[in-house]
């Protein structure tokens, strides 16, 4: 390897920005459906080579090197986010005669946009540069810095955060709960990097115990936490109940079409008052998928008539709606991406509203300004969707409490409030059709099973064309619909969970790990500058 090694530092020019390019470009296949983790053990290891290359670049002060550093994880960066992300361009496609223009933007525009973040990543840990595995330490502390950055700035888009490249299976997801995503990003980053050191052989006993450290540390807390019981709320009954999800797996150009309507209203009802299956209870809830209804519920009497009709008694539909609220006094209307409960007797028991909608889908960032240049939602909207002001969860007539993260929410882990201790299961409904049989329903699956992980209660998880799954607090599917498969599933469940989420503790775990790996980039840089003294 130390052969390998030296020629990929001293590549320069276009061969260099290729193969940094590749570099990002096959850490994507860590992400699902691949989930091929190796891969981002060639995509660190290579990345570290050509930080290397950066550091000992002839003739350059530190803001060469910062320029450098910062195009390397730029180039780096482009080719994960292209590769990760090329499938939004999809959702441009289902109103292709107004959007298709935009689909450069989408498959290329935004993942370079991202990678300015992995560029602030590498030019940060280029300030912390040294030999040895000190240099893994800086490159795990800028990456995770830049990862936090990207969950916040511009109301975040953290999507694939490298963390979840090392999590694939519940065994190794189960850190999440004790370090968040972040930690996990910031010990994966450092792991991942550590072949790097048989090419250069600086560091390398050390590194390679440390990294080994940290990789048993992964796997014997996921083994410790998957034979650890699950909590049961002592003040719960024990009566079994039954959820059913149903998955209509609709095309999204046909929920669009104003003539489908109804037929696809109706569609949702046949497959809830469907006839369980033999040996399965009647369901006590049925979950349809977001903007499962395709009009304004509150404005069809009709409508909530016919979910009466099908709901037997005490059965409860938790529904994906639109909700408009104003409009009269010459007030404008306002929508929102939100969730019903509505009883047996056709009444409207529970809602709540999507809190962090999705730019450029459900509302325009500087709206007037795309609008003067003639671009709007892709959600067509008057107007857009307007946020929730609060999320809480709803509260079932039998004290069930649902905590809903709608859509894209739950790619969020710092969104979740502590009314999440208050809740029986995490709600998440989707509309994943958008994106056609890509890895995004995929990506965004792994995403909401480490919600469940993260808050010790199940998952439920509704998405119109799938992946649809009933998920238990350590991530394991107990029942699920793959993409693309119309039908419902039926789950019986006892008793309920109670969350053991714990921000602080979980917080307090993070910068542990986040100060470690810090100070060690600094002593090493501080050791390597007095050895070039």
């Amino acid at each position: 390897m130390e052969r390998l090694a030296s020629r990929v530092i001293l590549l320069w020019g276009f061969r260099r920005a290729l193969l940094a390019v590749f570099a990002g470009a096959i850490g994507a296949l860590a992400l699902p459906p691949f989930s091929f983790v190796a891969a981002l053990f060639i995509s660190f290891t290579l990345l570290v080579w050509l930080m290397d290359g950066c550091a000992s670049a002839p003739g350059t002060g530190i803001l060469g090197r910062c320029r450098a550093s910062f195009a390397l994880g730029w180039l780096f960066g482009f080719g994960y986010f292209v590769a990760g992300l090329w499938w939004l361009g999809n959702a441009l496609l289902v109103d292709g005669d107004e959007f298709a223009w935009a689909l450069p933007l989408a498959i290329f525009g935004l993942p370079a946009f991202l990678a300015l973040y992995y560029g602030f990543a590498t030019m940060l840990a280029g300030l912390l540069w040294s030999e040895g595995f000190g240099r893994l330490a800086a490159l795990a502390v800028s990456f995770t810095l830049a990862e936090w950055l990207r969950g916040i700035l511009l109301t975040g888009f953290p999507w694939n955060a490298i963390g979840y490249g090392v999590m694939p299976i519940p065994i190794m997801m189960q850190s999440a709960h004790a370090i968040g995503v972040l930690g996990v990003t910031a010990c994966a980053v450092f792991v991942l990097s550590t072949p790097a050191l048989f090419g250069t052989r600086r560091g390398l006993i050390t590194g390679v115990v440390l990294s080994l450290l940290l990789t048993c540390a992964h796997f014997g807390y996921g083994y410790y936490r998957l034979n650890q019981p699950l909590l049961n709320d002592p003040k719960a009954s024990n009566t079994p109940f039954t959820i059913r999800i149903v998955q209509p797996s609709i095309d999204q150009a046909r929920k669009m079409d104003s003539r489908e309507r109804q037929a696809v209203f109706e569609e949702h009802l046949s497959l809830s008052s469907q006839s369980p299956k033999p040996g399965q209870r009647r369901p006590d809830i049925i979950v349809w998928p977001e903007t499962s209804v395709p009009f304004l519920l509150t404005e069809n009497r009709d409508a909530l008539s016919r979910i009466a009709d099908v709901l037997s008694d005490g059965q409860v539909l938790i529904a994906g709606v639109v909700r408009a609220e104003g409009g009269a006094a010459g007030q404008p209307t306002r929508y929102y991406n939100s969730i019903y409960a509505i009883d047996s007797q056709g009444q409207i028991i529970g809602a709540a509203d999507k809190v962090h909608l999705t730019p450029f889908g459900e509302y325009l960032p500087y709206e007037a300004l795309w609008n003067s240049v003639g671009i709007g939602n892709i959600v067509n909207m008057p107007g857009g969707f307007t946020a929730g002001s609060t999320r809480s969860p709803i509260t079932l007539p039998d004290g069930k409490s649902l905590y809903p993260l709608i859509c894209y929410e739950a790619i969020f882990p710092d969104e979740i409030t502590s009314d999440i201790a208050k809740a029986s299961f995490v709600l998440n409904l989707t509309n994943d059709a958008w994106f056609g049989d890509t890895p995004g329903p995929y990506q965004h699956f792994l995403q909401s099973r480490l919600r469940a992980v993260e808050t010790g209660l199940p998952l439920i998880r509704a998405a119109n064309s799938g992946i649809s799954a009933i998920i238990n607090p350590h991530g394991e599917i107990l029942q699920g619909l793959d993409f693309g498969q119309k039908g419902f599933l039926d789950s019986t469940m006892s008793g309920l969970y109670v969350s053991d989420w714990n921000s602080f503790v979980r917080n307090t775990n993070f910068w542990l790990i986040f100060i470690s790996l810090f100070m060690i980039a600094v002593i090493s840089r501080l050791g390597y500058k007095i050895k070039l003294n």
